[in-house]
């Protein structure tokens, strides 16, 4: 006996998850509002490249969950602020267990705020440095599964050696494909991802 005939149309539809988040609110928005969706402001751009820099070896979400400590001990990504830290900020920013306590860190985020002043003083922009290394998209197509993301590639790598040319440091080719996800200058959400980002 054959099983009988099943009118697809009386099935539930089959609702598309997130491709990272699920289940997790904090989570959920930041992949439904932030990864992937460009980035051009100076501001945005310096606190992703720091929190990139501060994730390096960690799981994302805890430096997600940290972020809001974050804005407070660095200003809230002020760079003309952070740029002014010296030893006595160094000292208390390595006593506050709100963050992470990296030193090399956390130097590397006041040296890239002095980096990025300098750059704006010289006339550029870190939004001009960034884009200017986006991949050609118009035969893009997702990632099917995370097996397909890259961890770094020719264009994260001549990014890093372009952010170091400016004095930037602890942005590595790694670090800088992060931040280029996270600024929307490369799309990673798998092919299945319902999200639909917005250039």
């Amino acid at each position: 006996m054959t099983a009988p005939a099943t009118d697809v149309t009386d099935q539930p539809p089959l609702r598309a998850v997130r491709c990272f988040g699920e289940g997790n609110p904090l989570y959920e928005q930041y992949h439904d509002e932030e990864w992937g969706a460009p980035v051009h402001d100076e501001h945005a751009l310096y606190e992703r490249l720091t929190l990139e820099g501060f994730q390096s070896g960690l799981a994302w979400i805890t430096v997600l969950r940290k972020r809001p400590a974050f804005r407070v001990a660095f200003a809230d990504f002020d760079a003309e602020v952070v740029a002014e830290y010296g030893d006595e900020d160094v000292a208390r920013l390595m006593a506050d267990a709100s963050i992470v306590r990296n030193r090399a860190k956390i130097e590397a985020a006041i040296a890239n705020a002095r980096a990025l002043r300098a750059l704006h003083a010289a006339g550029g922009s870190l939004d001009e440095v960034i884009w200017s290394h986006a991949p050609d998209r118009s035969a893009y197509v997702r990632p099917a599964t995370w097996a397909d993301v890259p961890a770094t590639s020719a264009e994260s790598k001549a990014l890093a050696k372009h952010l170091k040319s400016l004095g930037f440091q602890f942005v590595g080719p790694t670090t800088a494909y992060a931040a280029m996800q996270a600024c929307g200058v490369v799309d990673d959400h798998l092919a299945t991802c319902p999200v639909v980002l917005r250039n």
